[in-house]
């Protein structure tokens, strides 16, 4: 009987008149405090032979166990094992959450607020779980749109620049020399070495090749790949096919084409020739394709 209400209690399933029946158990206070100091637990205050002495105090001396008590011994000596073991993960366990995309891999991501990030292909984030609560912040290398659940400060940090809100609908792409961050909705604040602006729905804020852009306005209420679209306004063309390669995998092979020339136009994501159609005719290039490589020609 006393192994059946143990179990129920561990389970947290005891029925009133059960919990009555456990509280009278010889055993019962022993049992409690050994439950509070595990719940008291902390890692960085780990001292094993502290805690191994803590639970024997708890335990109590052997002296004054009595035998109808001898089949509390057994659990207590796990649960100390259980403590111990508990220690061991704590440290042992990297705490960091840690998600990635492949080419042409879109995912999204609920955080432990309940805020919501989607990345877009070879994009990755990482954050701390156990420490959310206390400090909303994550890394991003790659494309993520965001939306921020109201509450503590949210940050974005990058190797570029940092991004900090409150509760607001935002996207930030930090790719190789080139960093982007829009406002869809609330209020962005974004800090570089550049300079710190305060973003307001629809505004732009822009560093291509190192050099900060004067920021733009945005109609949209969110960014078109998250429609599986690719959409560029005055872009210079190697990042349009950049983004090309990260949506279908595939390589790109120049021929005699000058790529800080500008575009605007858009592809999409599910049609390769459509695509390779749509950033090609407008500026009078040629292709061919052979399997993942694709090889431009000047006209």
């Amino acid at each position: 009987m006393e192994e059946k209400l143990l179990k129920k209690w561990l389970q947290d399933d005891l029925s009133p008149e059960e919990l009555i029946e456990f509280q009278a158990l010889d055993g019962y206070e022993s049992l409690i405090k050994l439950n509070e100091s595990l719940k008291k637990f902390k890692a960085p205050e780990f001292d094993e032979p502290a805690i191994l002495e803590n639970i024997s105090k708890t335990i109590g001396d052997k002296t004054e166990v009595k035998k109808k008590t001898n089949w509390l011994k057994p659990v207590l000596q796990i649960a100390a094992l259980l403590a111990i073991s508990f220690s061991v993960y704590y440290f042992s366990t990297d705490s960091t959450t840690n998600i990635s995309t492949l080419a042409t891999e879109k995912t999204t991501i609920e955080l432990p607020d309940q805020s919501v990030v989607t990345l877009n292909s070879l994009s990755d984030i990482s954050y701390n779980k156990r420490s959310w609560k206390n400090n909303r912040s994550l890394t991003l290398d790659g494309e993520a749109f965001f939306k921020v659940e109201k509450g503590s400060t949210f940050k974005v940090e990058t190797s570029t620049g940092t991004i900090t809100v409150l509760g607001t609908q935002f996207v930030v792409k930090n790719r190789e020399n080139l960093f982007e961050v829009v406002c869809y909705e609330g209020s962005v604040e974004v800090i570089t070495d550049k300079n710190t602006k305060i973003l307001k729905p629809k505004d732009q804020y822009l560093i291509l090749d190192n050099k900060f852009m004067v920021t733009k306005s945005h109609d949209a209420t969110e960014p078109a790949w998250m429609h599986n679209e690719s959409e560029f306004s005055s872009m210079p063309y190697k990042y349009v096919l950049k983004e090309l390669e990260r949506q279908y995998q595939v390589s790109i092979d120049i021929n005699n084409i000058d790529t800080s020339i500008l575009f605007t136009g858009h592809f999409v994501h599910n049609n390769l020739d459509l695509a390779l159609k749509a950033i090609t005719l407008p500026l009078n290039i040629s292709y061919s394709k052979e399997d993942s490589l694709i090889v431009l020609y000047a006209k």
